[in-house]
């Protein structure tokens, strides 16, 4: 069994998160994107009325997942509107490495896909009416942590974005930016699967653009270092009890400046 995946692991997880005292409230939501079907998860605090910030989640390549809404019940209990989307269409989650690399893999192969796929999420956050449409986020774990990057370089309008750990890239030479959205990039140092020359092109574009941009990189930690589940069976990922908690914690640092509160 997958570690990512661990049914045992993933049941407490969400337990804890809906727990009798939790004021969170989920609802799953029925989108699309052209002809593909999607289904991601919503979450708020019903404990507070009027438009409130909201942050836009974007899963890992397993998909939208059971860690996926734990992390926007996470969000929600921070006070934001959270909603995971869905990249790969409803109901389509995997625990096969090969599997989760084919789909990520038609993102990878066709940025351009994954800036529209991820917008039809943010279309679907922004138009909620719990939510403050001028104050949006997007945050992203692995995979979904290049995808919000690339959202940003793409020039959507979104007060921050936060990678946790994703795929860093050299910025086509065709984005001119304006890049609306300022970065947050909280990066395991010892990632072995983000080369040197990998970073140095992604910062350099980032350089070229005028982004605002933050890094964080966290000593000791590698790949997937906010998941529990990630054991170490895969080589290279494996979760940071330390980094975790840093990173969690910059993160909220960070939403406080974009949305002036």
């Amino acid at each position: 069994m997958n570690p990512f995946q661990s049914t045992l692991v993933t049941s407490c997880l969400l337990a804890a998160c809906f727990s009798a005292e939790a004021k969170v409230i989920t609802e799953s939501i029925e989108y699309r994107h052209g002809d593909v079907v999607l289904q991601g998860l919503l979450a708020y605090d019903d404990a507070r009325s009027g438009k409130q910030p909201a942050v836009l989640i974007v899963h890992e390549w397993w998909g939208c997942n059971a860690y996926a809404h734990k992390r926007a019940a996470d969000v929600a209990a921070l006070g934001y509107v959270a909603f995971a989307l869905d990249m790969y269409g409803k109901g389509v989650t995997t625990t096969d490495r090969e599997e989760a690399a084919r789909l990520a893999g038609q993102f990878y192969k066709d940025p351009a896909l994954m800036r529209s796929r991820a917008a039809a999420g943010l279309d679907v956050l922004r138009k909620h009416a719990r939510v403050d449409a001028d104050r949006i986020a997007a945050i992203g774990y692995c995979f979904g942590g290049t995808t919000v990057l690339q959202m940003a370089i793409g020039g959507a309008d979104l007060h921050g974005v936060v990678s946790f750990h994703g795929g860093l890239f050299a910025v086509p030479e065709a984005d001119k930016g304006p890049v609306k959205a300022k970065l947050l990039v909280l990066h395991g140092a010892d990632d072995p699967f983000i080369p040197a020359a990998d970073l140095d092109a992604f910062l350099a574009g980032l350089r070229r653009l005028k982004a605002d941009w933050q890094m964080m990189h966290y000593g000791n930690a590698v790949h997937a270092f906010t998941n529990p589940a990630a054991t170490g069976e895969i080589p290279g990922a494996k979760y940071d009890a330390a980094a975790e908690r840093r990173s969690w914690e910059h993160m909220q640092v960070f939403l406080k400046e974009c949305f002036g509160s």
